[in-house]
């Protein structure tokens, strides 16, 4: 497979999604990097939005409620190259009404090889990584065989 640059900007666009019990660990994890995240461009998805914006006095481009769509609409950043990282509190031991559209989310960060942190731990390393402030070729896979593919019609 033959592979491409996309390059992430020094101020990165970042999401940051919560499942309703993990919120206040986001918010938490939020507030201790307020600092770190203040330069980058924020996307939250429904009451997360609104809770990070209040809590870190910052502007957060909130998205619909996950369940609503704000997974999807992620994804379709992330297909955009508007989204360069994921910062994505769920909970494994919770069942998702969405839980398709949590596994769509994830499958594009892996498609388009976006940095994704799952919990606290990978969150803390990930922004703490001297690439969060650089312009960093993110490497992506050439998809332009496959979407110029031929196609045989059966009509």
């Amino acid at each position: 497979m033959q592979y491409k640059l996309i390059n992430m900007e020094k101020d990165k666009s970042i999401a940051l999604v919560a499942h309703d019990n993990k919120k206040g660990e986001l918010l938490e994890w939020a507030r201790f990097n307020k600092e770190l995240l203040a330069h980058h461009k924020l996307y939250a998805t429904g009451t997360t939005g609104r809770l990070l914006e209040d809590e870190l006095g910052v502007k957060v481009a909130k998205l619909q409620s996950g369940p609503l769509g704000g997974d999807q609409q992620i994804g379709a950043k992330i297909v955009d190259n508007k989204i360069n990282f994921i910062v994505f509190f769920w909970d494994p031991l919770e069942p998702m009404p969405h839980d398709t559209d949590v596994k769509a989310l994830l499958r594009m960060s892996v498609v388009w090889n976006i940095p994704l942190a799952c919990n606290r731990s990978s969150a803390d390393f990930m922004i703490s990584s001297p690439l969060m402030d650089e312009v960093y070729a993110r490497r992506v896979p050439d998809y332009s065989s496959y979407q110029n593919r031929k196609i045989e019609s059966e009509y």
